[in-house]
């Protein structure tokens, strides 16, 4: 029997990491027979709008599922803006009753509102991986493209979710047709789930000068206890003055203002995406003092943290 795959698509969900979950699956059909099948479902059995404006219709709303069925979650900027206790009661009977349930680019925060992970290693888009942290502490997230884990499957999103079927189908059906599937789609190689989310530092920035790729990887990890100038300077043996000249040299700023900026990115992402207060996230991203926090953030942003707040609203409680 052909394996199914359920896609639930929350208002505002990723197209691009449906169509790459999908298209994977129609081309191994033309290769090798109807090995799969899948159903578009939504909360209501009406018409979804992704996050690029464009509207698909579904072949159903939120029925049962069967043995064989894989539910996916697909998500976009505002994953728990529809979750409910109704969603929640359905997603615990699918556990029940379907292979596997899994979230595509940020479908992992309605499987963790839900309560469905426990131990397992899961992932969710590089943007969004601070506020899930944030809210779900307790769970083992990770920056890998994909994550499969006993009965729970997540994506990063976008072409990692290519990726992660390829992986699916090499698994179930050989190696040979996940490599064929993949060279329908001019893809090099099939990227195993270690490989990074985001570029390398050195191609971000354009920067090939070891001691400042390793000490910006210092600074993105530390955001929220942000080091001094001089535990970064002897984190590659170097004095401040010349972690300074490396600065402007190669990025023309210092590495007080690149951290701050930095850190800035940061309180922006969880403002939009997560339900800490402004002064929490001014917290956790290494502001002590809010009206610093406020100035500095209206300094970059040329607005105050409660205005981007309140024309992006976070997710929900």
């Amino acid at each position: 029997m052909p394996q199914t795959f359920c896609f639930l698509l929350l208002p505002g969900f990723s197209m691009m990491g449906l169509m790459s979950a999908i298209e994977p699956l129609r081309v191994a059909n033309r290769l090798r027979g109807e090995l799969y099948r899948w159903h578009l479902l939504s909360l209501d059995a009406g018409p979804v709008t992704g996050s690029n404006g464009m509207s698909l219709n579904v072949d159903a709303a939120l029925q049962p599922l069967g043995a064989d069925d894989t539910l996916l979650v697909v998500a976009g900027f505002e994953p728990l803006a529809r979750f409910d206790a109704r969603l929640a009661r359905w997603l615990h009977q699918a556990d029940r009753t379907a292979t596997a349930l899994g979230g595509i680019d940020t479908g992992s925060f309605v499987l963790a509102e839900a309560g469905l992970f426990d131990t397992q290693r899961l992932t969710l888009h590089w943007e969004a991986i601070d506020a899930f942290a944030e809210r779900y502490p307790r769970l083992t997230v990770t920056q890998e493209l994909f994550e499969i884990d006993g009965r729970r499957i997540t994506s990063a999103g976008g072409t990692a979710t290519l990726d992660l079927m390829l992986t699916l189908i090499g698994r179930d059906h050989g190696e040979a047709l996940a490599v064929a599937v993949s060279e329908q789609f001019v893809l090099g190689r099939i990227r195993s789930r270690q490989d990074h989310q985001r570029m390398q530092i050195a191609n971000r920035y354009g920067i090939h000068n070891k001691k400042l790729t390793r000490v910006i990887a210092e600074m993105e990890r530390c955001c929220e206890q942000p080091l001094s100038s001089q535990a970064l300077a002897e984190l590659v043996q170097v004095t401040p003055r010349q972690l300074e000249r490396l600065f402007r040299q190669h990025l023309h700023e210092t590495p007080s203002g690149f951290y701050l900026a930095l850190r800035l990115d940061k309180a922006r992402q969880l403002l939009r995406q997560s339900d800490l207060s402004v002064l929490e996230v001014g917290l956790a991203s290494g502001f002590e003092s809010p009206s610093y926090f406020s100035r500095c953030y209206r300094a970059r942003f040329a607005r105050s943290p409660n205005q981007d707040r309140h024309e992006h609203p976070a997710i929900p409680a």
